[in-house]
């Protein structure tokens, strides 16, 4: 048995006809290296980044955060075998531990690798996809503009300008991680190199300071067992991140009935009480968590209340995130903040279908909107949650979007307060849909500077609208796809916090069967192609590769299905595992989403460092690029300029560290503990415009720091005193207040009870008639007291 006490076996101390020597390095896993990279054989000094000193990998972050590192396994002589790897526990002051162990695969379809409890360090190999053309949702416009491409595709001037001149063209791209427990031991062929990926967990009750762990990497090909040993360094700095992420998201998908339960079963539609239903509700508990690890709003999806089963209750009352339920890591006990009714317009069905005039569509939207407010103020959800009617998708029939918001607007009872939701532009529907409450835009082709300042305004100005943003492209604010840069969904979190959008939707996370362009079941441990045709080399312009009708790479995908039915049959890719593999591109985002407190918690401290940090970092985004080089502003779909940002993980990792200082600087102490919910409320004046309210102090732990006021589920103010008048309020009119308690580490109260008012009629000053009801949840509007918020 050979020991090495560093880190890489250097290729010129032991023969390359010898024993197969891995040579191992480190990186943040966002420098995606391809199968066939053998970076360090060619140059160990050249794979030396933030994280990698070429000897000892390091890490820093802060408590109730995910920090990672990748590990890359090269092979370059010959087929290294049986390689295993340990990497269990982090010491650092008083002996504090942060520790892992390995699941056991064997029981009940993998179950243990999705109990987070006392695993706080994960391990995962990962799995490559080739890719055979250019992703068109991702970078479509390269045929007229090469910086339109991550720079890896991009073909060089002089080029012959075809697909094989794209330096990764047909390469295999790193993107599921499968649990290392799946595949121990493994082998690494020869002249490739394989990443596994790691995930650490780091706990509320952390000290600050440094740990020292070890990671152990062992291989034995037949002449003699092999052990490397990578020291392993993470320093945990003195604040935790919240809970409640700032950078506010929502995913599609992993829902049960239909793609994964045809994945995981066999059967499409399985009924309740049949074994493949019980399964499927239990694989999409674990998308669930698996979603919420990664700090991302998984969307449930019901267009009654009746319709809400318990898995959907749970995600929402966080009961599902608990450690009862298997769940530890960040947002335990917090629910999923979000709720969309009836998504995608399913909804018109189920409230609209067989009603022949626009009056009994107008009092089927009333008593439904009714219906579900009056559910939501029924609940007692401790997690504020924003719920919204999805209208409809892509559609630039504005006039039925403006009717359908308009008659909830106008709804005479408590549905008037259930939000109206569209994929459609804000551009468009600031003026032509003005009873839109949340206006859902497209992440690319957002290039009328002038035009889009305004629209964004418009919706970030009012207290009762959303501005949201869905998916996105490789410029603009990043991509999804599987050949996208590493750092892209960084992008997409730093843009939602400069441009103060409320929201970032992606359409799907389970888009196993290709319906849209008809090609079916896809073979996800297969094909990179996960949506569009894939018929032909591209004979136009061949520098796109194999393509066809919106040929994308991993769009849809963000889960791999852990039991594989492929077309009726068990696949040979099938793990036999009743739960979800993450892609690393979830984790890519979760990293932008955790980056986004950061952002927040500092910006606290020290604004102006913030501003000039998010600047320097991304000094253009979506409509800041304008219209770009030669670009006609009558048709700015065709915008001519590249990203603004760098695609160099180190360059993002030194923000981070910048914004770690500034936290550290004016550390908020460790405080877990939420404020008692505030008692009392009650009115003690109105006029025809104005109520005020008051109500008897919260306690805490430490102390609380303020108040937030709710008017119709919708934050209006936040205060330190306990009393609060609201003020432009329209004569006659009833209105609901609620009032949360904050404290300085960022930890919000339950609910007060409602109180409902009415104002007095015009020119009447009196006493009003309220009601405190019981204590409800369904808040349309939820931002931590370390949000920014508009006052």
């Amino acid at each position: 048995m050979i020991r090495t006490p560093i880190l890489i076996v250097l290729s010129f101390l032991l023969p390359l006809t010898a024993a197969a020597d891995l040579i191992i390095w480190a990186n943040s896993g966002e420098d995606k290296v391809v199968q066939r990279d053998l970076r360090a054989r060619a140059d160990a000094d050249a794979v030396r980044n933030s994280i990698w000193n070429g000897s000892t990998i390091t890490v820093f972050g802060a408590r109730n955060e995910v920090v990672n590192f990748n590990l890359i396994l090269e092979s370059p002589a010959q087929k290294a075998e049986n390689v295993r790897i340990v990497f269990h526990a982090l010491t650092g002051p008083g002996g504090y531990s942060i520790t892992s162990t390995p699941a056991d695969t064997a029981a009940d379809g993998g179950a243990a690798l999705f109990n987070y409890v006392g695993r706080n360090i994960e391990l995962f190999y990962v799995r490559y996809l080739q890719i055979r053309g250019a992703s068109l949702f991702g970078y479509g416009e390269l045929f007229y503009d090469e910086r339109k491409a991550p720079r890896r595709f991009q073909r060089p001037d002089g080029s012959s300008r075809t697909w094989h001149d794209r330096p990764d063209h047909d390469t295999y791209y790193p993107d599921i991680a499968v649990p290392l427990e799946l595949h121990t031991p493994f082998n690494v062929s020869t002249d490739q190199n394989q990443s596994v990926w790691c995930d650490i967990y780091i706990p509320k009750t952390a000290p600050a300071g440094v740990y020292h762990g070890i990671v152990t990497i062992t291989e034995d090909s037949g002449t003699g067992e092999r052990i490397t040993d990578i020291p392993v360094i993470l320093t945990v700095r003195d604040f935790n991140l919240p809970d409640l992420p700032n950078g506010k998201t929502m995913l599609f998908g992993g829902y049960g009935p239909g793609d994964v339960a045809r994945r995981y079963t066999g059967v499409t539609w399985p009924d309740p009480g049949q074994d493949e239903y019980e399964k499927t509700m239990i694989v999409a508990a674990r998308h669930a968590q698996m979603a919420h690890r990664h700090k991302i709003s998984l969307m449930r999806d019901a267009t009654t209340p009746e319709g809400m089963d318990q898995l959907a209750i749970d995600n929402l009352t966080g009961d599902l995130f608990s450690a009862a339920r298997g769940y530890d890591g960040p947002g335990v006990g917090v629910g999923a903040n979000m709720l969309s009714i009836g998504t995608y317009g399913s909804w018109q069905y189920a409230w609209l279908n067989g009603l022949t005039n626009d009056n009994q569509r107008r009092q089927a939207m009333w008593n439904h909107s009714d219906a579900w407010v009056q559910w939501f103020n029924s609940q007692n959800f401790t997690t504020p949650t924003e719920y919204f009617l999805y209208l409809i998708d892509e559609s630039i029939d504005y006039d039925q979007q403006e009717q359908w918001a308009g008659w909830l607007d106008s709804n005479p009872g408590l549905g008037n307060q259930l939000m109206s939701f569209a994929t459609s532009a804000a551009t468009q529907t600031m003026t032509r849909v003005p009873s839109l409450d949340i206006s859902c835009s497209l992440g690319s082709l957002v290039n009328v500077l002038g035009l889009w300042e305004t629209a964004s305004a418009h919706y970030i100005t009012d207290l009762g609208k959303r501005l949201y943003f869905y998916n996105g492209d490789h410029v603009n604010s990043g991509s999804f796809c599987t050949d996208e840069d590493g750092v892209a969904l960084r992008v997409k979190a730093w843009t939602q916090y400069k441009l103060d959008i409320d929201r970032w939707f992606y359409w799907e996370s389970t888009y196993y069967d290709d319906y849209q362009s008809d090609s079916g079941e896809t073979d996800l441990y297969s094909s990179a192609r996960t949506f569009g045709k894939d018929d032909r080399m591209e004979e136009a312009d061949p520098g796109r590769g194999r393509t066809g009708w919106n040929y994308s790479n991993g769009d849809g995908v963000l889960f791999y299905p852990g039991t594989d039915y492929l077309n009726g049959e068990r696949s040979v890719n099938d793990y036999g595992i009743d739960g979800p593999f993450a892609s690393l591109r979830l984790k890519f985002w979760r990293r932008g989403i955790q980056d986004v407190d950061y952002l927040t918690l500092a910006e606290a401290i020290d604004a102006d460092a913030v501003q000039t940090i998010v600047n320097r970092i991304i000094p253009e985004t979506l409509w800041e690029y304008g219209c770009g080089d030669d670009c006609d502003p009558d048709d700015p779909t065709w915008a001519r300029y590249g990203p603004s940002w760098s695609d160099d993980p180190d360059t993002w990792e030194s923000a981070r560290a910048d914004l770690s200082d500034i936290i550290a600087s004016n550390p908020i102490p460790i405080d877990i503990e939420a404020p008692s919910a505030p008692i009392a409320l009650s009115n003690t004046a109105l006029t025809s415009s104005s109520i005020s309210l008051q109500w008897q102090s919260a306690n805490d732990n430490v102390g609380v720091a303020g108040y937030h006021i709710y008017r119709n589920n919708g934050r209006v103010g936040s205060i330190s005193a306990t009393e609060y008048t609201d003020v432009g309020l329209l004569s006659s009119t009833t209105y609901a207040y609620q009032v949360r308690a904050f404290d300085a580490a960022g930890n919000l109260s339950g609910p007060s009870d409602r109180l409902t008012i009415t104002t007095a009629a015009n020119g009447a000053d009196n006493d009003a008639q309220s009601d405190s009801s019981g204590s409800g949840g369904g808040f349309g509007c939820f931002i931590s007291n370390l949000c920014r918020y508009r006052e």
